[in-house]
């Protein structure tokens, strides 16, 4: 596997950003659990736990693309669509207090990613079945 390593490894580099921005706001003071109430604290938590939430499945499924061999081209679209996606979301959510073009089109994005990649793992999964050569 070559291609889903290189996003697996941005996407970790995403993840440590939106990681450290929660840790920064547990210092001395501040709740170690939870939000506390704080609406800066609560978005930053929920940019973190929702990249937690959907970029493991979907490197997954990436991953499993490229094991069974689907073109080099769709697996750098859908990795770096993914890339762009959870940029948006984290930016929107982790950044600003109103960037909702973000959050639309970052939501929107992971969301086409799910099924486009659910899709063709399905077909992948499946493409066995539909042989019309019989099995000797």
């Amino acid at each position: 596997m070559t291609v889903t390593p290189i996003y697996a490894g941005l996407l970790a580099l995403i993840y440590l950003v939106l990681s450290v921005r929660v840790i920064k706001m547990r210092g001395p003071g501040q709740p170690s659990l939870g939000d506390g109430g704080d609406p800066v604290l609560l978005r930053r938590i929920r940019a973190h736990g929702n990249f937690a939430e959907y970029v493991p499945f979907l490197l997954l499924m990436i991953g499993l693309l490229e094991l069974g061999q689907w073109p080099t081209i769709l697996l750098h679209g859908l990795g770096a669509t993914l890339v762009v996606a959870r940029l948006l979301h984290g930016y929107a959510l982790s950044f600003t207090e109103s960037f909702k073009f973000g959050r639309f089109w970052g939501t929107a994005l992971t969301f086409g990613l799910l099924i486009i990649c659910g899709g063709l793992c399905l077909f992948q999964a499946t493409q066995p079945y539909w042989s019309t050569t019989p099995a000797a």
